[in-house]
């Protein structure tokens, strides 16, 4: 097959070169033979129009049959349809001849401008991204060709423009619409600090842009570069059926030779099993056979990719049809990787003033937990107080002098003598089992109350965790977190299988183990913490990565967005390309078990035979396109 480039498939089937030959041909082979049918043509002019339909018609193949036969001296598809063709010329069928060489070359067409087609859709987000951008250089704004910028540059985009380049917003509020990008539909509000993505829509506010990347390496180049790759690696089911068909092809033309010594050898007709031998060349070339899988896969590919699912060969994608359970990190995959502030419960004195005096202490520190707190109280406008000589103990918390007083905020210390209540320990065990961790606000050496974080459940992961189990797959979770607070998410998700306190390496055991007790297995995580699973599951599946290159490499399959109801999309993508792929198999196998029986025995004529032939290569590309219909989650 030829390969072209993607604005050779931009126009309409009729006009793509290999179809329009193969219809002109169609037209004087069929006008031709009404003629010659009438008694209104005399034979060699008529001749003359068969061959001339024979060299337009055949032209495209026919230079890429010879071709790989005497450069790469691979024996194809191609080759036996010449040979059939010369046949039928030497045997004086000319009709049958210019049939075989329309019927073959509308077929081949067809199905090129097709799979092309398939392939090359994913490029058209590339139009999504402006052509040219509003450079900031002194001040002045500056329309530069999109191409030209640079890491660093600042340009400005206005409501309504689309981002030329991945970068950073220095000035500025938005909406902005990342469907190109993250397949997801609904606008992600942004801000100075946050990042944005090239052929993303600015809808509302003018944003200031710092880039992070040049044209050539932002996100979406890399998802297309990445997306068209994948096309390139093929599963294990289209590389034996490629390899069958190198094998299978020359032993079709060694059979058809074979055919025409037998009236040399036992003294028969010729005529008739010359006729035979041709038929045979026809009948038993796997074009379907050969065209089963790969439309299926490249439809699936760019489906995918065109919905924020980056899949990054054939062999994943087929997988994804075979998985039998699924793993999930909880951090970050099924939890948003962002803490919140639940509870705050006051031993002494109110809500108000123990989060007052936990921000005091909070504010200067930065790790996540602290974070939450802070965040908590800023959006209730709680005023902090003055404090003094802050310091942390890793692994304990921080503390700060405040108003005179030592205040400690985190866990307790074994040595510290502060020894909650009868009623906190009951209280503190109920928020412990509902997954939450305990913050402990002491002044002095007196507990002033307590205050619970727990990092919150994506919205969708219950019902995406009741989707998969409802096609037959078995859910577990391996985290690093303690077992009550994972077993509290397991519980509120459905989870039964829970693997907690896991270091990288007991992850790595963790997966062995489940694809001893259930066969394929998929690992969902960020793609950089939980990258050992990822690569020793037999699909790695990151999470969130748009703009993420580590989690991109990590990962067989890449999540652009943060949605796990794109991870149900992939795997019925899957399973529906596997059962499609199947279909076509067994439907081309039964197609050459009708048709080469009937050659041998003289049972089909050459027209017969291409029509069946090519008719049934067609069917196998229409089924393979049908994968693109698989429809994302509501």
């Amino acid at each position: 097959m030829s390969h072209h480039s993607p604005s050779e498939f931009e126009g309409k089937w009729y006009a793509h070169p290999p179809m329009r030959n193969a219809l002109i041909a169609g037209f004087i082979t069929v006008t031709t033979f009404m003629l010659s049918w009438k008694g209104l043509i005399p034979r060699l002019p008529g001749m003359a129009l068969y061959i001339t339909a024979i060299i337009i018609g055949g032209y495209h193949w026919t230079r890429e049959g010879l071709e790989e036969l005497i450069r790469e001296r691979a024996f194809t598809v191609d080759a036996l349809m010449i040979a059939a063709t010369v046949g039928s010329a030497i045997l004086d069928m000319w009709e049958e001849a210019a049939f075989l060489v329309f019927l073959y070359g509308a077929a081949e067409g067809l199905e090129e401008y097709t799979y092309a087609k398939t392939r090359a859709s994913i490029r058209k987000l590339l139009d999504l991204a402006p052509a040219e951008a509003r450079l900031l250089r002194d001040g002045k704004e500056e329309i530069v060709p999109a191409e030209s910028l640079r890491v660093g540059d600042v340009f400005r985009v206005l409501p309504g423009e689309s981002i030329p380049t991945d970068g950073v917003i220095l000035k500025g509020a938005s909406s902005v619409n990342e469907a190109a990008i993250t397949g997801e539909s609904i606008p992600v509000d942004k801000a100075a600090g946050h990042k944005v993505f090239a052929a993303t829509l600015n809808e509302t506010g003018m944003l200031e842009i710092e880039a992070a990347a040049a044209f050539a390496d932002n996100t979406l180049s890399k998802m297309i570069h990445m997306v068209e790759e994948a096309q390139e690696h093929k599963g294990k089911t289209q590389a034996f059926i490629d390899h069958f068909g190198r094998v299978y092809t020359p032993w079709v033309f060694i059979g058809s030779v074979a055919l025409l010594l037998i009236p040399l050898i036992f003294n028969l007709p010729f005529d008739t099993w010359a006729q035979r031998a041709v038929v045979l060349l026809v009948a038993a070339a796997p074009c379907a056979l050969i065209m089963s899988t790969p439309v299926a896969i490249a439809a699936g590919i760019g489906r995918a990719g065109r919905n924020g699912v980056l899949i990054k060969g054939g062999a994943y994608l087929e997988q994804l049809g075979k998985i039998k359970a699924i793993a999930f990190d909880k951090t970050g995959t099924l939890t948003r990787g962002k803490p919140v502030v639940t509870d705050i419960w006051p031993v002494e004195g109110d809500e108000e003033s123990l989060l007052s005096l936990a921000y005091s202490v909070e504010k200067f520190s930065e790790h996540p937990l602290a974070r939450a707190i802070v965040r908590h109280a800023e959006e209730n406008n709680i005023t902090a107080r003055e404090s003094h000589d802050f310091r942390i103990i890793p692994g304990y918390g921080a503390g700060a002098t405040i108003e005179g007083k030592a205040v400690w905020v985190g866990r307790l210390r074994e040595s510290s003598p502060v020894t909650p209540g009868e009623e906190a320990r009951a209280h503190i065990n109920t928020l412990r089992h509902q997954g939450k961790t305990i913050v402990f606000v002491v002044e002095e050496e007196s507990l002033r109350g307590i205050i619970a974080i727990r990092d919150e459940l994506r919205p969708n992961s219950g019902p995406v965790i009741n989707a998969l189990q409802e096609m037959g797959l078995t859910v577990c979770m391996l985290t690093g977190d303690n077992p009550t607070t994972a077993e509290a998410f397991a519980r509120e998700l459905g989870i039964a299988d829970v693997r907690a306190g896991l270091k990288p390496e007991d992850k790595i055991a963790a997966i062995i183990d489940l694809e001893k007790s259930y066969g394929a297995i998929a690992m969902v995580g960020d793609g950089v913490n939980d990258a050992p699973a990822l690569a020793r599951a037999t699909l790695g599946i990151a999470m969130g990565a748009a703009g993420t290159d580590a989690a991109i490499e990590a990962a067989d399959i890449a999540l652009m967005a943060d949605d796990l109801s794109r991870l149900t999309f992939a795997i019925k993508l899957g399973h529906k390309t596997k059962s499609i792929s199947k279909q076509n198999i067994v439907f081309s196998i039964a197609v050459l078990a009708l048709l080469i029986p009937s050659a041998l025995i003289g049972l089909a004529t050459i027209t017969a035979a291409v029509f069946i032939h090519e008719a049934s290569e067609l069917l196998a590309v229409a089924n393979g396109v049908r994968v693109a219909k698989v429809n994302l989650p509501q």
